[in-house]
């Protein structure tokens, strides 16, 4: 296959042709990682190219308006919900019409299926691991034919080292994983505490805590529940940003435990302009990758309360958050009360927080090495090629 590759010297050096593939959900962080360093690849002179999967009307809005006005092309591939065949014929067309360099996939149905087509195409795979939920059986299954398939990726990068320890574990070669992690670009102007609760009909007195995500069983929203109807002597209240599929049981719960005090706000667009309105900001999760929400958080200066899992131990010292065991809403419970309870504290966390974001993840240096990982691959390919 080296032998017969389309690449020549000359890519090394001139501008690639990325081609990113997803199958978007309304909100995530991969959808937000995806956006964030396509932009930024566009704006570094890269022609950038963006696939997203979409089987029903209206899919991927979200995704879609945040492309809207940039320099990154978006070709979206309309297939049925199980027009696999399709969409891989569809990816290989794209590649040879479009000339591309590099593709780059993003969750598990772009890397089953991207990553096929894109080796049929003889052009470098890489994929980002953004995270392993578990769950049900299904998914399961999934992210284990997932894991598969990364030992014939070019690169398989991952967002933390637990996840290169889960992949070597998995026997994809060592040589192939590269951490790079997550970063955060500029966002829309923040509001004001007053301006974000008054946007969100949140009262404008008294303590909230903000809970941010997809509301599912691996994101801990029980946990949270417990632990801040746990908190008698004090009456903090809680915001929750995201939906999904343990919303209407865990909403009928947290009412039924705690009346009144969590207040369901459902997908939350540009969610991270509205973190003013948070005391403090509180991630309950039992897995992880490196959350880009507690990026945001950081940059908003929000003092945070989180689960020690993931990259979120390599994110966030005890300097800059208060880190808890996961599941353990008794620890969690504590940790919510000692921030409220001592604001300069918690304040000087959060600053400490913010300045770590802005100093060590930028957008420009992450964009910059996942360029010099597409100029590794084409670089090996032309030597292997050269060798034949």
């Amino acid at each position: 296959m080296l032998a017969n590759s389309p690449f020549n010297p000359t890519a090394l050096t001139t501008p690639l042709t990325i081609l990113h593939l997803l199958a978007p959900a309304p909100v995530g962080g991969l959808e937000t990682v995806v956006s964030t360093l396509a932009q930024a690849q566009s704006r570094a002179g890269h022609r950038v190219m963006v696939a997203p999967t979409l089987s029903n009307p209206g899919e991927g809005a979200g995704f879609l308006a945040s492309l809207s006005k940039t320099g990154v092309e978006v070709i979206p591939l309309a297939v049925s919900g199980r027009g696999y065949l399709r969409e891989g014929s569809l990816i290989r067309k794209l590649v040879a019409q479009k000339h591309v360099s590099v593709v780059h996939t993003h969750g598990y149905r772009s890397d089953l299926i991207g990553g096929h087509a894109g080796h049929r195409s003889r052009v470098p795979i890489v994929t980002t691991v953004h995270g392993f939920t578990g769950g049900g059986i299904k998914n399961r299954t999934f992210e284990a034919l997932q894991r598969l398939a990364f030992r014939h990726f070019d690169a398989v990068v991952v967002v933390s080292k637990p996840q290169a320890d889960l992949l070597v574990a998995s026997s994809v070669p060592k040589s192939r994983i590269h951490l790079i992690p997550n970063a955060l670009s500029g966002h829309p102007a923040p509001l004001d505490p007053a301006a974000a609760r008054a946007a969100l009909g949140l009262p404008a007195g008294g303590l909230i805590a903000g809970w941010v995500g997809r509301v599912s069983k691996e994101k801990g929203i029980d946990v949270f529940i417990d632990a801040l109807s746990s908190i008698g002597d004090r009456v903090i209240g809680a915001a929750i940003f995201g939906d999904g599929p343990e919303r209407a049981s865990q909403q009928a719960r947290a009412e039924s435990i705690a009346p009144g005090r969590f207040q369901w706000l459902g997908n939350v667009a540009d969610a991270s302009r509205f973190y003013a309105a948070f005391d403090l900001f509180v991630m309950s999760s039992h897995a992880e990758g490196l959350p880009m929400v507690l990026l945001e958080a950081m940059a908003a200066r929000i003092p945070i309360v989180a689960t020690a899992v993931g990259g979120i131990p390599d994110l966030l010292s005890p300097n800059e958050s208060m880190l808890v065991p996961p599941g353990d809403a008794k620890a969690l419970a504590a940790a919510i009360r000692a921030t409220v309870d001592d604001p300069d504290a918690a304040s000087a966390r959060a600053q400490a927080a913010q300045l770590r974001q802005r100093a060590e993840y930028d957008v420009a240096p992450w964009s910059a090495r996942y360029e010099a990982l597409y100029r590794h691959l084409l670089g090996a390919r032309v030597k292997a090629g050269a060798r034949k």
